[in-house]
């Protein structure tokens, strides 16, 4: 996918790109003519053929050499990361693991489908519209079988059990995402599968959903879904980078030092002389959203939620779990 001059900068700034990361390409572009000028002036007698030639080598050259402010991933292979499709992600391998019962997305949504294949093909909504106490209770009883269990001591505000539907957000999340997956979809009161998701489940079972639920969750569920920030910064263009990162260290920190480098307009989106400084404020998105709300909520990653332990703040560094390398194998050098 290319970039119009007007379409919104994909560093999340909120600038048009024309007023912000055009201008770092068009200085990675003048060095480049320098470079020409340069040979010209060495070579005066070369064709026009020969000139372009040149030209195209010299940007090559450029796009394939690491970038430091990367973390060593060349521009060729962020733009890959940033923009293609995701059948079409290169430099990283994306499997369906053949264990998902360590995924609480996973196991909801067979729950879920479970439900209305033994219902006839649908079930019941709430009167709001959600999930009926008896699919929230079974869901709820999973969570001693997730890893993630050793640190929800406080069950009545826990994100993987709740009483309904709207106390629950990884359930929650899940149905929407299996509405926006096209799995299940709501009409007249009542949930049912399409036709060509229930014969998927009944030949491939829930298996033949991960990829569509993980395509899913980057790239049209809305992030900023269950909070409140004002300042609405996209994390998904970047998701693959800070995956790659937070598997390769664990380190939260590091992670949001390197998103800083690697994007540093984004800052520009958080307000100056707030409460919180830019830096605080995309700390917060990126541990909410990206760690909490996606990494662990797959069962990819979990993370102790406490920030002290004996007046001591504890470091933020996640436990990757089998089911992240199971998941994604990644070929950067």
């Amino acid at each position: 996918m290319k970039l119009g001059r007007n379409d919104p900068c994909h560093c999340g700034s909120g600038k048009k790109y024309k007023q912000c990361c055009m201008d770092k390409v068009s200085k990675q572009q003048a060095q480049v003519f320098d470079d020409v000028e340069a040979m010209l002036a060495m070579n005066p007698h070369l064709t026009l053929d020969e000139i372009n030639v040149a030209l195209q080598h010299k940007v090559q050259e450029r796009n394939n050499q690491p970038n430091p402010d990367f973390c060593g991933v060349t521009p060729t292979q962020m733009a890959n990361w940033l923009y293609a499709p995701f059948d079409e992600l290169q430099w990283v391998t994306l499997s369906t693991p053949d264990d998902l019962l360590a995924s609480p997305v996973m196991r909801y949504l067979t729950l879920i489908l479970e439900e209305v294949m033994e219902n006839g093909g649908s079930f019941k909504a709430t009167s709001k519209g959600n999930l009926p106490a008896k699919l929230v209770k079974q869901a709820s009883s999973l969570l001693p079988e997730f890893a993630i269990a050793q640190y929800e001591s406080n069950i009545s505000i826990s994100q993987f059990a709740g009483s309904n539907e709207d106390r629950f957000n990884a359930l929650h999340y899940t149905r929407v995402l299996g509405e926006i997956a096209g799995i299940i979809y709501r009409r007249s009161g009542h949930y049912h599968i399409k036709k060509s998701a229930q014969k998927l489940y009944q030949s491939q079972g829930i298996h033949a959903f991960f990829k569509p639920m993980l395509e899913a969750a980057v790239s049209q569920y809305n992030w900023g879904y269950f909070d409140g920030f004002e300042q609405d910064v996209d994390l998904r263009p970047f998701w693959l980078f800070m995956l790659w990162r937070i598997q390769s260290h664990k380190s939260v920190d590091k992670l949001i030092e390197e998103v800083i480098r690697a994007f540093p307009d984004v800052l520009l989106a958080f307000p100056k002389g707030g409460y919180f400084s830019p830096e605080r404020y995309l700390s917060m998105l990126i541990q909410s959203r990206f760690i909490e709300r996606f990494l662990q909520f797959w069962g990819f990653i979990i993370i102790d939620p406490r920030r002290y332990l004996d007046g001591e703040p504890i470091p933020r560094i996640v436990q990757v779990q089998p089911l992240l390398k199971h998941t994604f194998q990644f070929t950067i050098n």
